[in-house]
């Protein structure tokens, strides 16, 4: 069970961003500003998370899995929510908020997996 509360914050701005995207996506025919502020908050959550990630390591607490899957992890997440907000600012259509509600749902799994490996936690 991971009880980092890193990943607690995470997971209830993966959630916010999720339930914004779903409502927007019912309710509106273009990208709600709510939704893409949501998104705007997990990726700076994300930037946090890296800075104190490196922070952690540099100063002698090591990752139990790979290093070099950690930070690929980290990266490909941080391009998520990047991507999402381009995508719902030039398509300017309902499936939008469905594409940065989807990206929160990506980036839980990846912080997920994150965690994982820096705990050292058995995959099945």
């Amino acid at each position: 069970m991971i009880v980092d509360g890193f990943f607690i914050a995470g997971a209830i701005l993966c959630a916010v961003a999720l339930i914004l995207g779903v409502v927007a996506t019912i309710i509106r025919e273009y990208p709600d500003d709510f939704a893409l502020v949501s998104v705007a908050l997990l990726e700076v959550f994300l930037v946090v998370y890296g800075v104190s990630a490196a922070i952690r390591q540099a100063g002698g607490q090591s990752i139990a899995g790979e290093p070099w899957e950690f930070w690929g992890y980290f990266l490909t997440a941080l391009l998520i929510p990047v991507l999402a907000f381009i995508w719902a600012v030039t398509d300017k259509s309902r499936w939008s908020n469905t594409v940065l509600a989807v990206s929160g749902v990506i980036v839980f799994v990846m912080l997920f997996r994150m965690e994982q490996i820096w705990d050292g936690a058995i995959t099945a």
